[in-house]
């Protein structure tokens, strides 16, 4: 597990983290140092806590024990800004362009530096003058345009939950390509997945949670 010499320069840190639902913990005493510029890759079964774990890094979710602080803050709705959430759903509109997608997600940072949605989109590989909308989308295209929203805002810290989900073999390689470039630029990323071998290239460390709690905490081994 990292173990930076100073907390401060840490993007995330979890300790002793649990979270239950009623009598059920969905997380049992997770700690871990995220450090910036490195990919961290959550693997386990469905139940494990995987997405749990994702959206109490978001902010959407508190603990019910432990404590997190992202960027020396100990709320995450102070690292609110610094933060992208991508979930498992992709929270677009089918009826709308991919441009007017984004130009209604940016909408909600009136106060906030963002790229514009055409930068967001050329910054995911996706063509912004495409005039089609996101139904006619293939889900490679809708995963990376999912992708460009959480970009608008220019988080430091990328939680993407699924990210390959029901893409093909072409669409992951390019999503994989997308997130290597994001992490060289000192991004931090958190994915969860059950298909860890994509994810294997661009894996600074695999986190493998079990029954919620942390089986293991690995370093991977990045080719990208």
């Amino acid at each position: 597990m990292p173990s930076p010499n100073a907390a401060t320069t840490l993007c995330a840190r979890l300790d002793g983290v649990s979270r239950l639902f009623g009598s059920f913990a969905a997380l049992r005493q997770v700690s871990a140092d995220l450090e910036p510029g490195h990919c961290y890759v959550l693997i386990g079964e469905n139940g494990a806590g995987k997405s749990t774990l994702l959206r109490i890094l978001a902010g959407l979710l508190r603990p019910s024990f432990g404590t997190v602080t992202l960027f020396g803050a100990h709320s995450p709705q102070q690292a609110r800004a610094r933060i992208g959430y991508m979930s498992h759903s992709p929270m677009l509109y089918d009826e709308l362009t991919a441009v007017e997608n984004l130009r209604y997600f940016g909408s909600l940072y009136p106060n906030q530096p963002c790229l514009t949605p055409e930068e967001a989109l050329r910054q995911v590989g996706l063509d912004p003058t495409l005039d089609r909308t996101l139904g006619q989308y293939s889900q490679g295209m809708r995963q990376r345009t999912s992708l460009a929203r959480v970009l608008l805002p220019i988080p430091e810290l990328l939680l993407l939950d699924e990210p390959f989900s029901n893409m093909d073999v072409e669409s992951v390689s390019q999503m994989v390509e997308l997130l290597a470039s994001f992490r060289q630029g000192n991004r931090t990323i958190v994915i969860t997945t059950h298909q860890r071998e994509h994810a294997a290239p661009i894996a600074d460390w695999v986190l493998a949670l079990k029954a919620g709690r942390v089986a293991s905490f690995v370093p991977g081994s990045p080719t990208l």
